[in-house]
């Protein structure tokens, strides 16, 4: 199961790098086709990118939902816990399994409901199709308008993310079970960043010895400095 540990952050990073890299070259070559370049502009209005609003907008609905995924195993998604933290740890540990089991069933139900409709849109057609199964009465489903793909294939990112879903929001259940613990995520983190070190204090300026610094009951000065200053002291008597 360690391949699954971080399958989201790597879906997610390629959808949306991918998605990032055909936008940039389809604004580019948007603008550069209407430059007038002999040569240059023919061949570019010969290139077709009309298909690349509607494969980003697909690769975006895939990373929403294993990005929903995400948020379960990391703790991103938003909970009102206000009631729950008020209660004690015994009642408390029993209705966060609850919401963990909810999460769960909803999700199993998304999944679920989801699998029959991309079934009957299209799935059932082309896998009976690909191992040379009888097709007769299966309705083969529409296409997208651009790319011309099989909707059920843009359809499966809601079962497919549902179900990891509810395997994450079961993961952390059992996890909670077995720890205590939920995960939470800090949203002053940065990945890779390392916390940083504390700065090295050249001075002290309570620890000096003169009428130019302040001191307070908190910060007292060290031995030396009460001695240099008890000297300083007698010396003016």
């Amino acid at each position: 199961m360690k391949f699954l540990d971080h399958l989201e952050e790597w879906l997610i990073t390629f959808l949306i790098g991918g998605a990032t890299l055909i936008i940039f070259v389809a604004v580019l070559h948007r603008y550069a086709a209407g430059m007038s370049i002999p040569g240059l502009q023919d061949w570019l209005l010969s290139l077709n990118f009309g298909w690349a609003q509607e494969l980003t907008i697909i690769m975006f609905v895939w990373m929403c939902k294993f990005g929903a995924a995400y948020g379960v195993r990391t703790g991103i998604h938003v909970g009102v816990d206000v009631l729950i933290n008020r209660l004690d740890l015994p009642m408390r540990r029993k209705f966060v399994i609850l919401g963990l089991l909810a999460g769960a069933l909803f999700t199993g139900i998304v999944a679920t409901l989801a699998a029959r409709f991309v079934w009957e849109n299209g799935a059932h057609y082309y896998f009976f199709n690909l191992f040379h199964l009888s097709v007769d009465g299966i309705p083969e489903g529409p296409t997208t308008p651009d790319l011309e793909w099989p909707t059920w294939m843009v359809y499966s990112a809601v079962p497919l993310g549902s179900s990891l879903m509810c395997f994450r929001f079961l993961q952390v259940m059992t996890a909670f079970i077995k720890t205590g613990e939920l995960p939470h995520h800090d949203h002053g983190h940065v990945d890779g960043l390392d916390a940083e070190e504390p700065l090295p204090v050249d001075a002290n300026p309570y620890g000096m010895a003169d009428n130019l610094h302040a001191r307070d009951l908190h910060h007292s000065l060290d031995d030396k400095s009460r001695k240099d200053d008890t000297s300083k002291e007698g010396d003016g008597q």
